[in-house]
């Protein structure tokens, strides 16, 4: 049979094509010697090389001594902002909490005032500039939130740059309910959100709503409140949840069936087996405490209790990292996630954005990334570069080292 293509490696790893819970995650797919059959930008096949020379004919590429790997997918991003912050880890390093910074003006709000006085071309130029590193970095797919506009005319403005982003990464809009603008309060900025609504529904500006439930921004009555009205409207749930404090965000996203509830640093034993009963992802963000000199999330607590793990970077102007890799090595040194557990965490990610990608199989879009290591269990071991040579997307290569 004749293909497009047949990409080869000296190692295949990958994810099963299901969600993974629980010891699941350990259990992946790995090949010696392997290659994948792409026609028209999708998987059609895949397995041992010589078993698939003597099947098909096409173009073939090896990648010799490489380890190949499902596309990155990268759940949990701010892609959307101007204004960063880097004068904040010196109020950091001085002990003043995320709170505390927010409180003096800092933190969210810096950020805000800079995203609505930015225009639509220097956010595009800042996201295509972050985009283009993440790809890089080997990720193909990511969710990215509005969330610095805090008001109807900037979140929308955000959520239309989003749109108009032209890039081989896929980008995934979610509308995000960040933080209370200072010019208003906690419900009358819940009933502009939720007067958006329709607004974003009919021009499909966002496939995804989210929420900041937490101490002393959105209360867990308010962030239901705006999560039965998106519900309404055919929007997917996601919830920033129990990242200070245990405020019962991961027992709200269990309630009301949401695809992930992320960061989950505080919350209860009973909310994460709720998670679990309910196929909620818990998308960890070990970048964040990272940033912020915290606790990480109890990941070997969570897999324990059989709740599907996913990781992300969440990308935003308090946790500047474009890179996947980076994340993987959180993962392993502080919160003791196996090599193999950080590879499926990709499928629970692209599992928790409704999409049929994040691994190598049949019917998959060929979405593959092409590691300068010589098995997959140099994930997280080796950090501090790039190990990435080579991307590709539905079949095409669109990056790769000189």
């Amino acid at each position: 049979m004749n293909v497009d293509t047949i990409f080869t490696a000296s190692e295949i790893a990958t994810p099963r094509n299901k969600l993974l819970k629980g010891k699941e995650m350990q259990n992946i797919v790995m090949i010696k010697d392997g290659a994948v059959v792409v026609d028209d930008g999708k998987i059609i096949d895949f397995g041992k090389e010589n078993e698939i020379r003597s099947k098909y004919s096409g173009e073939i590429t090896s990648f010799e001594g490489k380890t190949m790997l499902p596309g990155f997918v990268d759940p949990h991003t701010h892609l959307i902002f101007s204004g960063t912050r880097e004068n904040e880890l010196i109020m950091k390093l001085q002990g003043k909490t995320y709170l505390e910074i927010l409180k003096e003006g800092g933190g969210i709000q810096y950020t805000v005032e800079r995203t609505r006085a930015a225009s639509r071309s220097k956010l595009k130029k800042e996201a295509e500039k972050r985009l283009d590193i993440m790809l890089k970095n080997g990720t193909t797919t990511i969710e990215a939130k509005s969330g610095y506009g805090l008001n109807r005319k900037d979140e929308i403005k955000s959520l239309e740059v989003l749109k108009e982003l032209d890039h081989d990464i896929d980008i995934i809009p979610t509308f995000l309910v960040h933080a209370i603008p200072k010019e208003s309060n906690e419900k009358e900025y819940i009933d502009l959100s939720i007067d958006m609504l329709d607004g974003i529904k009919e021009r499909n500006l966002a496939e995804f709503v989210d929420i900041f439930c937490e101490k002393d921004v959105f209360s867990v009555q308010e962030s239901e409140r705006f999560f039965e009205a998106a519900k309404k409207k055919g929007f997917e749930l996601r919830i920033h949840a129990d990242e200070i404090e245990n405020t019962g965000g991961a027992e709200l996203a269990a309630r009301l069936s949401a695809k992930t509830a992320d960061h989950l640093l505080k919350s209860s034993e009973r909310g994460l087996k709720m998670m679990a009963s309910n196929n909620v992802v818990g998308t960890l963000l070990p970048g964040t405490p990272f940033s912020l000199f915290t606790e990480f999330p109890d990941a070997r607590k969570m897999i324990d209790l059989n709740l599907p793990v996913a990781l992300a970077t969440d990308l935003n102007p308090n946790c500047c990292t474009e890179s996947l890799q980076f994340i993987f090595a959180l993962a392993v040194f502080k919160m003791k996630m196996l090599p193999e557990e950080c590879i499926s965490s990709i499928k629970n990610g692209a599992y928790s954005l409704d999409r049929n990608i994040g691994c190598i199989d049949r019917g998959v879009n060929a979405d593959l990334v092409i590691m300068d290591i010589p098995n997959y269990r140099h994930i997280g071991y080796h950090f501090g570069v790039n190990l990435v040579s080579t991307v590709i997307k539905n079949g095409n290569i669109v990056w790769e080292t000189i």
